[in-house]
């Protein structure tokens, strides 16, 4: 009889072709979310002008996605923990690609709005679901790069946005751009037949010869025998997911991640719902501001892939330090009069380190809680986070109302920045324990 960890069989598995399926998919669907939800800021200016809404009312039309984004990361992510990601995962793209292509139908704001959240819903529910399986199988000494070039795949579904709205809106409109997110669910048979389900939720749930199919697949070397009992990674009893983020000195971290979390995700979405239009009022043409969008996340797949890498050789948590320290200084240099290469250069670095942290925040997140709580640890840290990403375009909406001069409203988006990276500081990692599957409920043979 052998005990066999999963998850060191995981960790040390060379890198081959299922690992490139797992990351291939995963950074799909991650570019459609990205698209969608980028999607809004995109059109903004158009619409503000065609149904002839405020500053405040653009504003909180663009937090009804995010709203959603909410609700759907801390339901989606504690009920993955429970059915399985793969399940999730599935409802989750019929929800933001659906509900996306429904919003280029929209006829008025409120429409448009219900439409956006619940998009929204899915939007939020499938992110911690994708890091969490992008993270669970990928080899440890590349655990951070992989994790980061997946997750790069909503900045590319940024640029993918803003490069579409500079030929589709002239030309078709600004309901053309939505139509595009049905892409997905023509996709969605193929992702469910390519994409793997956990190997920890096949192991509590004693599906032991679905667990072993999968992981002769991570690690081609691995031959089963009759009497195999697997060890993963599993709760101690007593408590529910929830409570079990601030169990075993994890309270502290869990709280200064989240705070993390509201910061970054205020940043992201104050720039990209209002970047264009800022840029706009300082008298940059649509095309021109449409340009300084793709550019910002253009900066941030540099940012999580060089820093998911130098995270992989350091402590990812320092990296993060130092980048949220970097996005505010940058941001904040936005508001000044600038020449236009040093501009771009300013732009891009506030998306490498404002998105892009975003993504390795994310992949620390998901190395940080033992793989029994994953799913649950990212969406809590996602939805309670996404009431950052509420205030980030309701702040940019009343900041634009209030016509302040144009480096104040830069300002305000930066705070947050030194925060978040005075927050990172408090966060404390601790070694994941190994128990049995019989110790987590599993029966094995």
């Amino acid at each position: 009889m052998r005990n066999i960890d999963s998850n060191q069989l995981i960790d040390e598995a060379r890198f081959n072709a299922f690992h490139w399926r797992v990351l291939f998919w995963c950074a799909l669907i991650i570019i459609f979310d990205g698209y969608d939800l980028v999607i809004y800021g995109v059109v903004l200016p158009v619409l503000m002008r065609e149904w002839g809404l405020s500053p405040l009312q653009a504003g909180a039309l663009g937090s009804y996605a995010l709203f959603g984004m909410m609700f759907g990361a801390l339901f989606f992510g504690s009920l993955s923990d429970r059915i399985g990601r793969k399940k999730v995962i599935a409802l989750c793209v019929v929800l933001f690609s659906g509900f996306t292509l429904l919003n280029g139908f929209a006829a008025t704001p409120t429409q448009f709005g219900l439409c956006r959240f619940i998009a929204g819903l899915g939007i939020g529910g499938v992110m911690p679901n994708v890091v969490a399986l992008m993270n669970e199988y990928a080899p440890k000494k590349i655990r951070s790069t992989l994790v980061a070039i997946m997750f790069s795949g909503y900045s590319v579904g940024g640029m993918l946005s803003a490069g579409l709205g500079i030929v589709l809106l002239p030309a078709f409109g600004w309901q053309s751009v939505f139509y595009v997110a049905a892409i997905p669910l023509v996709l969605l048979p193929l992702i469910l037949k390519y994409l793997p389900e956990s190997v920890g939720f096949l192991l509590r749930q004693g599906r032991e010869d679905q667990a072993r199919e999968v992981l002769q697949r991570v690690e081609p070397g691995f031959v089963p025998q009759p009497g195999d009992r697997f060890v993963t990674t599993a709760l101690k009893p007593g408590g529910a997911p929830l409570v079990q983020l601030f169990r075993e000195g994890r309270a502290l971290s869990t709280l200064m991640l989240w705070v993390a979390f509201f910061c970054c995700l205020l940043m992201v979405y104050a720039l990209n719902s209002w970047l264009p239009k800022l840029m706009a009022s300082a008298g940059y043409g649509l095309g021109s501001s449409l340009m300084f969008l793709l550019v910002l996340n253009f900066g941030a797949i540099f940012g999580a892939v060089g820093g998911g890498w130098i995270g992989d050789r350091l402590q990812l948590q320092k990296v993060l330090v130092v980048f949220f320290a970097v996005a505010a200084l940058s941001i904040s240099l936005l508001g000044f009069k600038s020449p236009s290469g040093l501009l771009y250069a300013l732009i891009a670095i506030a998306g490498a380190t404002t998105i892009g942290t975003q993504i390795l925040a994310y992949a620390c997140v998901a190395q940080f809680y033992p793989m029994a709580i994953r799913s649950t640890g990212l969406g809590w840290a996602s939805g309670v986070g996404r009431s950052g990403a509420i205030v980030g375009p309701l702040l940019g909406g009343a900041l634009v109302a209030g016509e302040l001069p144009l480096h104040y409203n830069f300002m305000a988006f930066a705070m947050p920045g030194a925060v978040a990276a005075l927050a990172m500081c408090f966060v404390y990692p601790r070694p994941a324990k190994g128990l049995s599957a019989a110790q987590a409920g599993a029966p094995s043979l």
